[in-house]
C-alpha cells in the first residue's frame, strides 16, 4: 500500500528517529551527468518541521550532492526499514548547503553532536512524502 502526504507526519518522524541509515540522491540537469545516491548514518539526521530536514554531511567521500544542489536544488532522502514492519519512505524536495561560515551554521550545528569530518549541513524543503507499506501491515 502507497500513501502521498505534503508533510512529514509524527508518526513518520517516530520511523525516521529510529533508522540508523538513510540514503540521498540528487541528480544533475544534463540528461549525461551522473545520478549521485550516497547512504548516510550516525546521529546526522534531523527533523526540524512537518516540511523542513537537516543533516550533517561528511568527509569521506566525492561532493556531488552539494554541486547538484547548487545547480537545481532537486533530492530525494530515503529511509528503510531493516527492522519491524516493512517500510520504504521517500522524503521529496529541495535542499541547500550550509557551510561552516554560513551564518546559519552556528544555530544547526547545536542540533548534532560534535562528530569528525563535518563539512555542511544539508536542509531540505519537504514539498512530497510517500511511504510503501506492504498490505497486511499497521499503517504509518
Amino acid at each position: 500500500m502507497a500513501k502521498l502526504y505534503d508533510q512529514i507526519t509524527d508518526k513518520l518522524q517516530d520511523f525516521i528517529a529510529a533508522q540508523q541509515i538513510f540514503f540521498v540522491a540528487t541528480a544533475p540537469l544534463s540528461p549525461t551527468g551522473h545520478v549521485n545516491l550516497s547512504p548516510k548514518g550516525l546521529d546526522s539526521f534531523r527533523v526540524l518541521s512537518p516540511h523542513q530536514v537537516a543533516y550533517l554531511d561528511l568527509t569521506g567521500s566525492g561532493n556531488e550532492t552539494s554541486a547538484h544542489l547548487q545547480e537545481n536544488g532537486r533530492m530525494t532522502l530515503m529511509f528503510c526499514a531493516f527492522a519491524g514492519a516493512p517500510l520504504i519512505l521517500r522524503l521529496y524536495g529541495q535542499g541547500r548547503v550550509v557551510l561552516p561560515d554560513d551564518a546559519e551554521w552556528l544555530v544547526l550545528s547545536g542540533l548534532f553532536p560534535a562528530i569528525p569530518g563535518a563539512r555542511q549541513i544539508v536542509v531540505a524543503e519537504i514539498d512530497r512524502v510517500h511511504h510503501n507499506l506492504r498490505d497486511g501491515r499497521a499503517a504509518v
